[in-house]
C-alpha cells in the first residue's frame, strides 16, 4: 500500500516537473522572439516601417488577433510624415491618432503602467479600429518618455483569459518601453531629414530661418537707421477647421494662406512659417503706415479668397494680424534682446486682434 502511495506521488512529480519544464521552455521561447522583435525594432529608423512591424509583424510573431497603435499627434506632424513617405492612413485602421491627452490620462491614470483584464467597449474602443470585434481581454500598454505619455500599443484577443488583472507584466513593461524609444527615435530621425531652412509643407521659409534673418535685418536696420516692421499672423479659428474637415483640409488652406501672403509681400521682406497656423514677416524699410497697409492687403485677400474642402465644399478661412515697428535705440542694447521685443511686440498685437473679434489688423501700442 505504501508503495503504491509513493509510486503515485512518483508519478505526480514527474507530471509537475514535465509541465514545469515545458512552461520554461516556452518562455524561454518566447522571450528569444521578445528579444528578435526587439532588434528588429530598434533598428527601424523608418517611422513607416516601424508601425508595419508593430501592427503586422508583431501580431503574426505572437498569434495575437489585434494590435493597435495610438499616438499623441496634436500639430498632426506624424500623419503628415507618414503621408509624405506615401502611406494611406485609411488603409491601416489600428493606427489611430489622439489630438489631445485626456482619453489616455484617464486610462492609464498617473502611474502610466500596463492595464491587463476583459475587454470593456465603452471604456476601450477608441483604441481600437471601429470595425474591431470579438475581443474579450486586452493588454494595454502606454507608451512614456521623460515622464510623458506619447501614445498606447495595445494587445487584443478573443480568448477571455489571455491577459489577466494582476498576470506579470515583465515583458510587456519592457515592450512598452523599448516601442516608445523607438516611436520617438523614428519621429526624431523624420525631423531630421525635413531640418533645413523651409517649411516642407508651405514652401515657404521656417522658424529657423526667419529667426537667423531677423537678427541680421535688425542689425542691418540699426545701423541704417531704416524703418524695420514686423507682422504677426494667426488663422482664425484653425482648429476648428482640422476638427471639422479634417488635417489634409487644414493642410490646404495652410498653404493657400501662405502663398496669398508671400504674394503681397516683396522681394526684399522675409515670411517664415512661425509654428502652427502661425506666421511670420519682416518687411524692410517699411514705416509704420506703410506696414498696415500691406497687412490690410494681406487680411482682405485672405478673407475674400473662395477656399475649399479636398471634396469641393467651400468653408470661409480669415486671418488676424499684429504690425510692430523696430524700436530706436542708441546702439548700445544687444541685438537678440532687440530682435525679440519686436516678434513681442507684434505677437501681442495679434492677441489684441483676436480679442477684438479676429479677422483685422491691430498696430502695436506705442507705434
Amino acid at each position: 500500500m505504501m508503495s503504491d502511495d509513493l509510486y503515485h506521488e512518483n508519478q505526480l512529480l514527474r507530471r509537475k516537473l514535465r509541465a514545469f519544464l515545458s512552461q520554461a521552455r516556452e518562455n524561454e521561447q518566447k522571450q528569444r522572439r521578445f528579444h528578435e522583435q526587439e532588434l528588429r525594432l530598434i533598428s527601424t529608423p523608418s517611422l513607416n516601417e516601424l508601425v508595419q512591424r508593430l501592427l503586422f509583424n508583431y501580431r503574426t510573431a505572437f498569434r495575437l488577433d489585434v494590435v493597435s497603435l495610438v499616438l499623441h499627434d496634436p500639430e498632426y506632424e506624424i500623419q503628415r510624415i507618414l503621408e509624405e513617405e506615401g502611406v494611406r492612413l485609411d488603409e491601416l485602421e489600428q493606427l489611430r491618432f489622439q489630438h489631445d491627452l485626456d482619453a489616455l490620462d484617464n486610462l492609464f491614470g498617473v502611474s502610466a503602467e500596463p492595464r491587463l483584464g476583459k475587454y470593456r467597449v465603452r471604456e476601450h474602443r477608441f483604441l481600437f479600429a471601429d470595425a474591431t470585434t470579438g475581443l474579450r481581454s486586452v493588454a494595454l500598454l502606454p507608451l512614456v518618455r521623460y515622464g510623458s505619455l506619447i501614445g498606447s500599443l495595445n494587445l487584443g484577443s478573443v480568448q477571455e483569459g489571455r491577459y489577466r488583472e494582476g498576470a506579470a507584466t515583465d515583458f510587456l513593461q519592457r515592450l512598452a518601453t523599448v516601442v516608445a524609444i523607438c516611436v520617438e527615435n523614428a519621429t526624431n530621425h523624420e525631423r531630421l531629414k525635413r531640418v533645413g531652412l523651409t517649411d516642407s509643407l508651405t514652401g515657404v521659409n521656417n522658424r529657423r530661418f526667419f529667426d537667423q534673418r531677423l537678427l541680421e535685418e535688425v542689425g542691418r536696420a540699426r545701423r541704417s537707421r531704416e524703418p524695420l516692421a514686423c507682422l504677426f499672423l494667426d488663422v482664425d479659428h484653425f482648429k476648428r477647421v482640422n476638427d471639422q474637415y479634417g488635417h489634409q483640409t487644414g493642410d490646404q488652406v495652410l498653404r493657400v494662406v501662405a502663398g496669398l501672403i508671400r504674394d503681397q509681400l516683396r522681394a526684399s521682406d522675409v515670411l517664415g512659417r512661425y509654428g502652427g497656423e502661425e506666421f511670420a514677416a519682416l518687411l524692410v524699410n517699411a514705416p509704420a503706415p506703410a506696414a498696415l497697409e500691406i497687412a490690410e492687403r494681406i487680411r482682405a485677400v485672405i478673407a475674400d479668397y473662395p477656399f475649399k474642402t479636398l471634396e469641393g465644399e467651400s468653408l470661409a478661412a480669415t486671418i488676424s494680424i499684429g504690425v510692430a515697428s523696430l524700436a530706436q535705440d542708441d546702439g548700445e542694447t544687444e541685438l537678440e534682446p532687440l530682435a525679440n521685443e519686436l516678434v513681442e511686440r507684434a505677437d501681442q498685437a495679434v492677441y489684441c486682434a483676436k480679442n477684438q473679434g479676429r479677422n483685422r489688423v491691430v498696430l502695436a501700442a506705442g507705434d
